[in-house]
């Protein structure tokens, strides 16, 4: 399977995912804990925009470069609530997507099972 029919089917998969509403919602609370980071660092911190929502979006996936951290004492504390609270939204969105990828990979081999049956 050549690579760009491999992500053309994740993406087509990645489309079937986000129609379903718990997904969706999970996805919405994902966006919500970066938007809140991103405006809790900016504010806080002082950083650029961008800056804020890279160092949300290291600290929510667990990379942390440590090229950019918090300085300020409120900065570290709103980064341990932050992470905390972000890692655990983090990972329900990513087992979510997992279980569900993986549940209609099988449902639809099921299906092409049953088409070549007939």
């Amino acid at each position: 399977m050549n690579i760009f029919k491999s992500i053309n089917m994740l993406l087509r998969k990645f489309v079937v995912i986000l129609k379903n509403e718990d997904m969706r919602s999970i996805l919405f609370l994902m966006v919500i804990t970066l938007f809140v980071g991103t405006m809790g660092f900016f504010l806080i911190e002082g950083f650029s925009i961008f800056n804020s929502f890279y160092l949300s979006f290291i600290t929510l996936t667990t990379i942390g470069f440590g090229d950019i951290h918090p300085v300020t004492t409120l900065g570290k504390i709103f980064l341990i609530i932050y992470g905390t609270f972000g890692m655990g939204v983090m990972s329900i969105f990513i087992s979510s997507l997992v279980k569900y990828y993986i549940h209609s990979h099988e449902s639809h081999k099921r299906h092409e099972s049953d088409k070549h049956k007939t």
